[in-house]
């Protein structure tokens, strides 16, 4: 019996949640979202630094191009609220699984709204049959790690790059 393996290829679409858009990343975005990502406490556990606008735009351009590898999809959406954009989400897509990261500005946080972000891009992931789910937390970011519990994720005993790898999967 021939093995059959496949690869999801996304199109972009606006999730709408009950608060929040998500809207995909365009290179105009950066005006705005390097005013978004200027706290440098955003890189606490990431690391990293607040970004120019110059930056933004590169990296954006380099998002948009996509990795240049057919079995990978990147996916970026920035968040929008009340008609301001407040943070981003995205996926890296690699077969059927997704790996996810989203990011508040330190302005909109403690109102759920990563929550409420990370779960309109889990639900859209689903129903495009993303099979798994995954993201990487900090073992000291507590708020992230409560974010990827609400929407479903289960944090594993795997750790890369000091980071616990979190997903739909079962624990290992």
């Amino acid at each position: 019996m021939p093995t059959v393996s496949y690869t999801l290829h996304y199109c972009y679409a606006v999730i709408a949640t009950e608060r929040l858009r998500l809207l995909p990343l365009r290179v105009e975005h950066a005006v705005r979202m390097a005013e978004v990502l200027s706290d440098p406490s955003l890189y606490t556990f990431t690391g990293g630094e607040p970004p120019t606008v110059e930056a933004l735009e590169a990296r954006y351009r380099r998002q948009l191009a996509g990795p240049g590898n057919e079995d990978e999809q990147w996916l970026n959406w920035v968040v929008e609220y009340d008609g301001d954009l407040i943070g981003y989400v995205q996926a890296t897509v690699t077969g059927s699984t997704a790996e996810i990261a989203w990011v508040i500005g330190t302005a909109w946080q403690g109102r759920g709204f990563a929550k409420e972000a990370a779960q309109g891009l889990f639900t859209w992931l689903r129903a495009q049959r993303a099979q798994e789910i995954v993201a990487h937390i900090h073992p000291d970011h507590t708020a992230s790690a409560a974010v990827a519990a609400a929407i479903g994720l289960a944090q594993t005993g795997l750790m890369t790059d000091g980071e616990y790898l979190w997903s739909t999967a079962d624990p290992a």
